[in-house]
């Protein structure tokens, strides 16, 4: 693989964590305000789609569906599936 290639893998997941712990924070003010919220299938998507580390830790810095067992669960268990993988795709490519 291409270092332009593995930089933009780099980049993208960095993107997905970043989106994905804004979600978050922006679905708590929602919450509060009584807006209408983001759907908790979209905080999924992002999560599967490698931000579940950002999700994880937008979820305990908002203290944001911290209550729902999936998220409390689907979600730490997703970070650590991804970091593993992020850890495992950074060394097989040295």
């Amino acid at each position: 693989m291409s270092e332009t290639m593995i930089t933009a893998v780099w980049y993208i997941v960095a993107a997905m964590n970043i989106i994905a712990f804004i979600l978050m924070g922006t679905d708590k003010i929602k919450a509060k305000l009584d807006k209408r919220r983001i759907p908790e299938k979209v905080l999924f998507l992002f999560a599967i789609l490698f931000g579940a580390i950002g999700g994880t830790i937008g979820m305990y810095s908002f203290r944001h569906k911290t209550k729902h067992w999936y998220f409390a669960i689907f979600f730490p268990a997703l970070a650590i599936l991804q970091f593993a993988l992020l850890v495992y795709f950074k060394f097989s490519t040295m």
